[in-house]
């Protein structure tokens, strides 16, 4: 039986903390008082705990994609790696869906429309009438969000909610761009940008999760995370041009080349290369947004995809299956991300430190 009335836990804020892009298209947040949402129909209210920083939000506060059709607003709230606690239901929520004290996460894409046909083949990512969360959608760097029901994450239990925010964008990407790979156990992976916040999630999902043979790719002051993380080889970019780069992958993969190359990293040098570095009936799966308007993969012509039966594909984050997976691997131990925790107020220090290349991992907010 469906709820008629909002049930609550307990007196909520009449306002709460939040960051908001003060001046989009430059690398600046403002922490602001905002209102505490009521949930609608259909929605239940969240009191955030923690939120993952995610290059993502970057690209959306500079304005640097131009995949996203419109200019960021003045005063957008980001983030869409957030986990906390449900503390109010709203009306027409089916009665056992969600629990007042149960945590739920709220992912990049905030809210499907499960009717358009990309729905239908539960590609969320695309889906038609899908919501953003921290792009014309309040997301997940405040203190209270308002979620569908039916669309917000369970967390489970033994996880916790730091470990867990990564999970919601970084690692179900991660998990659903090798699944698209078709890699199978023993299969050899490099992934570009390895030590990065997408980057060590995947390493691990492959080699610990999949069992994939890793080649991790990035700059050597990452070298050691990489590793850590399962990769059997790592090549630093500053040591390497690409004719070696290319040489040095096929030596360790019998002179053939990978079986699968996913790019994680906004690098254009990323994407010149990938191509070169897989075997015939290879598999370059595309991350990371590049800087321009188009993927410079300059071997990307008919008669080299042909000859070698060469694939290119592309993921936009998961769908609920993918984020159940790879959260499963996460409470399993099988993944866990390498990640700092600073407070909302440090939010624009840790944007200028990622666009610098300065971090280790992933950056997580303490709400």
């Amino acid at each position: 039986m469906a709820n008629t009335v909002c049930n609550e836990a307990k007196t909520l804020p009449i306002s709460h903390r939040a960051a908001v892009y003060d001046c989009p298209g430059s690398i600046s947040t403002k922490i602001i008082e905002l209102k505490t949402p009521e949930p609608g129909v259909g929605e239940v209210l969240i009191r955030l705990t923690h939120s993952g920083v995610c290059h993502s939000d970057l690209g959306v506060m500079t304005q640097s994609w131009d995949v996203l059709p419109h200019p960021t607003p003045k005063g957008q709230v980001g983030g869409h790696e957030g986990v906390g606690e449900v503390v109010k239901i709203g009306p027409g929520v089916p009665e056992g869906r969600v629990k007042i004290g149960s945590r739920v996460g709220v992912k990049w894409v905030a809210k499907v429309c499960n009717n358009c046909a990309a729905c239908l083949e539960q590609a969320d990512g695309v889906c038609f009438g899908r919501s953003i969360s921290g792009y014309f959608t309040p997301g997940t760097f405040q203190q209270y969000v308002a979620g569908p029901a039916d669309y917000v994450t369970p967390i489970p239990d033994g996880l916790s909610s730091a470990d867990a925010a990564p999970m919601l964008c970084a690692g179900v990407t991660m998990y659903a761009a090798l699944q698209k790979s078709n890699a199978i156990g023993g299969d050899w992976v490099a992934i570009s940008g390895a030590g990065g916040g997408l980057g060590h999630i995947g390493v691990q999902i492959a080699a610990r999760g999949l069992g994939l043979r890793v080649i991790g790719i990035d700059h050597g002051s990452k070298e050691e995370l990489v590793k850590e993380s399962g990769a059997e080889l790592f090549l630093d970019i500053t040591k390497f041009d690409p004719s070696s780069m290319v040489r040095e992958v096929q030596a360790s993969t019998d002179g053939l080349g990978c079986h699968a190359v996913i790019v994680c990293t906004a690098s254009n040098k990323a994407y010149e290369q990938s191509l070169e570095l897989l075997r015939f009936g290879g598999t370059v799966v595309c991350v990371g947004v590049p800087e321009g308007v188009s993927i410079p993969i300059a071997s990307a012509k008919p008669a080299h995809l042909i000859s070698s039966q060469l694939n290119i594909v592309a993921v936009s984050v998961g769908n609920r299956k993918d984020a159940k997976a790879v959260l499963d691997m996460a409470a399993r131990g099988i993944v866990k991300t390498k990640y700092t925790v600073e407070s909302l107020d440090n939010l624009t220090d840790v944007f200028e430190r990622m666009s610098k290349g300065q971090l280790q991992g992933r950056v997580v907010i303490n709400l």
